[in-house]
C-alpha cells in the first residue's frame, strides 16, 4: 500500500468533506486547501487540478480501497421511526452495507482500468516511485430504506433510493501530493410515487452509479493521457 501518513488522510477526508458541506451551500471554491484549482467540467459537479500537473509518463497505477462514509447521523435517523426493536439499523447493518459498496466500487473501477488497453495495475505501491495512485471515496452516503437483518417481516416503500457522493484524488506515488480531486454527488430519481425499496434495487442503483464513474475515469484518463 502507499505509505501516506494515516493522520494526514484523515484531514484530507475532512477538508474534502468540509468543501462539500460549503459547495451545498453556497458556490464551489475555486482553488481549495491543498493548493488545487478548479476547472471547468460538464461531465461532473467539481473538478481540481494542481497547475502544471501531468498525467502521462507513470509506469503502473494503484487503485488504493474506496473508503466509505455515511452521511452524518444517519444511522440516528433511521432509527428515530423504527418503534420494532428488531428492524432497527444497527453498526453491524452499517458495516456489512460500506464494506459491500466499497468492494463494489473496486470491482467496477478495476475493469475499467483492465479493459483492453489495459492501464498497468500495481497492488505493491509503498515505495510509489512512478506511480499514480487512484485513491476513491464515496461520502455522505444516505440509503433512504436500508435492508436491515431482522428478525420479522417488513417493507419499505419510498420515491428514490437516496443518494453518494464520489471524491476521487489522484496522488503522485513519488511526492504523495494529490495533483487532482474530483467531486461528484448523485442523487437517484426521485419516482413521484412510492416503490417497495429493497437490497435488490438499491444494489442495481448502486451499481448503475458506479459503473457510470468507473467509465468517466477510464475516458478521463485516456484523454489525459494518450493524446
Amino acid at each position: 500500500m502507499l505509505s501516506i501518513n494515516p493522520v494526514k488522510r484523515v484531514f484530507s477526508v475532512a477538508a474534502v468533506l468540509l468543501v462539500t458541506a460549503c459547495a451545498a451551500s453556497t458556490s464551489p471554491p475555486q482553488e481549495t486547501h491543498d493548493g488545487l484549482v478548479r476547472i471547468s467540467s460538464k461531465k461532473v459537479d467539481q473538478v481540481y487540478q494542481r497547475p502544471g500537473a501531468r498525467f502521462d509518463g507513470y509506469a503502473q497505477y494503484g487503485l488504493a480501497p474506496c473508503e466509505v462514509a455515511f452521511r452524518r447521523n444517519w444511522m440516528r435517523d433511521q432509527n428515530s421511526d423504527r418503534m420494532d426493536l428488531n428492524n432497527r439499523v444497527t453498526q453491524e447493518d452499517v458495516d456489512r452495507i460500506k464494506d459491500r459498496l466499497s468492494a463494489d466500487c473496486d470491482k467496477y473501477f478495476r475493469q475499467a482500468l483492465l479493459a483492453s488497453p489495459a492501464y498497468p495495475l500495481t497492488d505493491q505501491f509503498d515505495r510509489g516511485e512512478n506511480v499514480l495512485v487512484l485513491r476513491p471515496a464515496i461520502i455522505n452516503l444516505d440509503i433512504n430504506a436500508p435492508d436491515v437483518r431482522s428478525t420479522g417481516m417488513s417493507r419499505s416503500y419510498t420515491t428514490s433510493a437516496g443518494e453518494m457522493t464520489l471524491v476521487l484524488e489522484a496522488v503522485d506515488g513519488t511526492t504523495g501530493d494529490t495533483i487532482a480531486r474530483v467531486v461528484d454527488r448523485h442523487r437517484a430519481m426521485d419516482t413521484g410515487h412510492l416503490t417497495w425499496t429493497n437490497a435488490v434495487t438499491n444494489k442495481a442503483e448502486a451499481d448503475r452509479t458506479l459503473l457510470r464513474w468507473a467509465d468517466q475515469l477510464r475516458s478521463a484518463l485516456d484523454e489525459l493521457t494518450r493524446d
